[in-house]
């Protein structure tokens, strides 16, 4: 199958590109840059410069591919065009520049998936779509049968879930594949590194409360695994869960980093995890407990990776982060 990978240089992607590549399929990865279309190719994928504003890119990378992984996402104020950047940064209060920041990120995935659905509607072709499971519910084990939570940190995002699952009833092949806050590995640039840098600025490893709250944890090569099966035997309008830990205790993930660094693991209360992680004390707090079980049984999908504390508990995630 010839297959449109968004997001295909980055930690996640580049693992799903090698997955692709190494069961035969032919890769088209989307690159912002040269030096990621050189990536691609030394890959073994072919380069289709592009960016997620660019509708009509993605447009023609749909028409050329059987189907399309869409994994890209704006996790940074550097994603965005300059005249998007602008607005987010110069749009009102600098206080709401998070606010306008994930809102533009959401409007503009939206907006992507609705282009690659058009694209895909004639062939009926597969479009697996990443979507993050920190929008679900909290205190119970999530299953793939329930909606997104509206009073979820990643609330904004939900449109895209939307989206890609109504176009089912167009012919395309659309599922979702719900991804953790930890996705780890070699390279990881995420969730776990952001907090090894909290904590080096704090002086402290922190969580919230009693720390009891649970993040899912997937590794990466697992994670990659699970898209291709998804883009190979994925059911229209189905969603997928690439959850191998249903949830790792975040004072647990806490005392690994506070040990590696030499520093304390230290409670602390919601007015000070707001201080301490900005934007990120929502996500900090949540208890993201997700079931897996339906996809493994669905997939046959069986996660070999090693596990989140085992596998941040290394020299390289504190020489990187």
């Amino acid at each position: 199958m010839r297959v449109l990978v968004t997001g295909a240089t980055g930690f996640i992607g580049s693992a799903v590109v090698r997955e692709l590549v190494d069961s035969g399929h032919e890769v088209l990865g989307m690159a912002r840059s040269e030096s990621g279309a050189t990536a691609l190719i030394q890959a073994g994928a072919r380069a289709h410069r592009g960016d997620l504003e660019d509708l009509d890119s993605l447009r023609r990378g749909a028409a050329e591919a059987d189907g399309v992984i869409h994994l890209a996402y704006f996790h940074g104020i550097s994603n965005p065009k300059v005249a998007t950047r602008l607005r987010i940064l110069l749009g009102g209060s600098p206080r709401r520049i998070p606010a306008r920041f994930a809102a533009a990120g959401a409007d503009t995935d939206r907006r992507a998936i609705e282009t690659f659905g058009s694209a895909l509607a004639a062939s009926g072709g597969p479009l697996v779509v990443a979507f993050p499971t920190m929008t679900l519910a909290s205190g119970h084990p999530v299953t793939e049968r329930e909606a997104p939570d509206p009073q979820s940190p990643g609330a904004v995002r939900i449109a895209s879930e939307e989206a890609t699952l109504a176009l089912a009833s167009s012919g395309v092949r659309s599922s979702v594949v719900r991804i953790p806050p930890t996705v780890h590995g070699d390279g990881d640039k995420a969730m776990v590194p952001r907090l090894i840098a909290a904590a080096r600025k704090a002086g402290f490893a922190g969580y919230v409360g009693d720390g009891a709250n649970r993040w899912p944890a997937v590794h990466r090569d697992d994670a990659a695994h699970l898209f291709r099966l998804a883009l190979e035997n994925g059911k229209a309008g189905a969603r997928y869960h690439a959850v191998a830990e249903e949830g790792v205790p975040m004072r647990r993930i806490a005392e690994v980093i506070g040990r590696r660094l030499n520093l304390p693991a230290t409670s602390l209360t919601d007015p000070e995890s707001a201080r301490r992680f900005g934007w990120l004390a929502p996500f900090v707090a949540r208890d993201n407990h997700v079931s897996s079980e339906l996809t493994r049984q669905q997939l046959g999908w069986n996660p070999a990776g090693p596990e989140l504390l085992a596998d941040i508990d290394r020299a390289e995630y504190f020489t990187s982060a």
